[in-house]
């Protein structure tokens, strides 16, 4: 009787159970707001930058308005010469600002590695980044004429120097508790390098080649002030001699978003190369 009721209770069939919906994706409220502080700041400070342009000043000889900006950036595309400008500056902001990067980086594990290295470049690298570089453009010019390799080596010293020292300094940050910990567990030194010290590193690394971003763009504009044919530099050298407000505002514009874009991407590159920065 006792089997007969247990094979009755075996095939009784569970009860049934509705079934759960899927959680909703909840909205990041935080983020939302923080996005839209940032637009309502640039949207807020646009409008106020036209209410005064128009009603207070009045004069584009002395402040161009943004729409003004606007209007020049688009006849300066239409004719080509923006996409001019900028070719030219892009193609020395770029060997410039790879040829920085790929010199400080090594140089910067170098000063870290060995304190022979270190003693002997820390005086260079001392005197280069504390030396107003754009006073020597001139010189530059001098030495490799107007052409692109003047601008690429004013670049390229303005870019070395804060790579090299942030990477060095990222090095310099790893945990030597750590380091003892994996020498006791039998890790090579190029163990130790590639799983503690490049990762504990590269925050540093990534800061330095933000730092670069805007002093290359510094280079560049500096550099094309001095000597170039072409280049944002040299639009805006163009526009403040003619008077051209809206002109010169829209290269410096241009410069400005191209600033914003890649620190933005070396942002987003960091979240991803290094998530555990967030914490």
């Amino acid at each position: 009787m006792s089997a007969t009721s247990e094979g009755v209770k075996a095939a009784t069939p569970p009860e049934s159970r509705p079934v759960e919906a899927a959680p909703a994706p909840q909205i990041d409220a935080q983020a939302l707001r923080r996005r839209f502080a940032g637009l309502l700041s640039v949207a807020g400070g646009l409008l106020l930058w036209e209410l005064i342009s128009r009603l207070l000043i009045d004069n584009a000889l002395f402040l161009a308005a943004p729409s003004q900006i606007a209007l020049a950036i688009y006849n300066l595309t239409i004719t080509g010469q923006l996409g001019h400008h900028v070719a030219v500056s892009a193609l020395e902001f770029v060997v410039g600002y790879v040829i920085g990067s790929a010199l400080g980086v090594p140089l910067g594990l170098a000063m870290a590695s060995s304190d022979t290295v270190k003693n002997a470049c820390q005086p260079w690298v001392s005197g280069f980044y504390a030396t107003p570089t754009v006073a020597l453009a001139p010189l530059f010019i001098l030495w490799f004429g107007i052409g692109i390799w003047s601008k690429v080596l004013v670049i390229v010293t303005l870019v070395l120097f804060p790579v090299t020292i942030n990477t060095e300094a990222g090095l310099r940050t790893t945990s030597e508790r750590l380091i003892e910990m994996l020498r006791s567990f039998g890790a090579t030194p190029w163990q130790i390098f590639f799983k503690v010290k490049l990762p504990s590193a590269v925050p540093f690394i990534l800061v330095g080649l933000k730092l670069g971003i805007g002093r290359a763009l510094i280079g560049v504009v500096v550099a094309e002030f001095f000597g170039s044919r072409a280049g944002l530099g040299r639009l805006i050298s163009q526009a403040s001699d003619a008077f051209n407000m809206p002109e010169l505002f829209a290269g410096v514009v241009v410069l400005a978003i191209a600033g914003i874009v890649m620190t933005a991407g070396f942002t987003w590159l960091e979240a991803r190369l290094v998530p555990w920065t967030k914490d």
